[in-house]
């Protein structure tokens, strides 16, 4: 197992959704690199094994579990799988997510909001509802939704994914109050343009593509999925134990004129 310098979650269990690729498997192995047990939750049955095999051959402990995350009674036998296998929940990051095709408001079709909506928002919503329960039942816990730049700033043509994404920035402030004094720290993580499998269909995949959202980035570059890891172990970790209904931007500096 990769030794990891900063964070010591031995014994403690994570659970992540959206595992499969991108920042979900980036931060699974990540909590497995510092001892974490990991709950390797996607709808991706092929995705998610791989991130599993990935943690394993570097001498780390992972389950894989197929879950629809818009479907509550999914998730809650998700995490009767993880407190089954591991025995606890201490650190949940609700990562799954997916992107709306640029459209106006007036043009977006009703049935890809509904599917933004659900994926991206009330997915949160249902997690929360079952994590925290489990959370409680051992004195405490960290949970990061993954939210977005689009949850901070507008952007045109991107109404149901920055209206899903604005609310789960709230949502995590919200839980982040209503369980502040049980021990249950709530923050949002909001990334900018990270190098992932989402972003490849964003920008088609091609050069011209990628240098057009790159050109959005005051740093000149994509985030990498690692240096999102890195932030939701932070908030996750006992260095990060007074943060609490935070969104934390991590956007090379994307979003610093607003």
């Amino acid at each position: 197992m990769t030794p990891n310098p900063t964070f010591d979650f031995t014994g403690k269990v994570a659970f992540v959704t959206g595992a499969g690729s991108g920042i979900g498997r980036a931060t699974a192995q990540a909590f497995a690199d510092a001892g974490a047990a990991v709950a390797v939750v996607d709808i991706s049955e092929a995705g998610m094994n791989e991130t599993v095999q990935a943690i394993t051959a570097r001498g780390g402990k992972a389950i894989a579990v197929a879950c629809d995350v818009t479907k509550s009674a999914q998730i809650k036998e998700a995490l009767d799988k993880t407190v089954a296998a591991f025995g606890r929940l201490d650190f949940a990051f609700n990562n799954a997510g997916i992107e709306q095709p640029g459209a106006t408001i007036v043009d977006l079709p009703e049935d890809v909001l509904d599917r933004v909506l659900d994926v991206n928002l009330k997915s949160v919503f249902l997690c929360m509802k079952h994590q925290i329960p489990l959370m409680l039942q051992t004195g405490g816990g960290s949970i990061v939704n993954t939210s977005s730049g689009a949850g901070v700033l507008a952007i045109r043509q991107q109404g149901g994914y920055c209206a899903s994404k604005f609310g789960v920035t709230v949502a995590s402030k919200v839980a982040a109050l209503e369980f502040a004094d049980q021990g249950i720290r709530v923050n949002a993580l909001c990334p900018g343009i990270t190098d992932t499998p989402m972003i490849a269909r964003y920008t088609g995949d091609t050069d011209e593509g990628r240098a057009r959202v790159i050109a959005q980035e005051p740093v000149g570059r994509m985030g990498r999925p690692e240096e999102m890891a890195a932030t939701v172990l932070y908030l996750c970790s006992d260095l990060g134990s007074f943060i609490t209904g935070h969104a934390m931007v991590v956007d090379g500096g994307q979003t610093s004129g607003i």
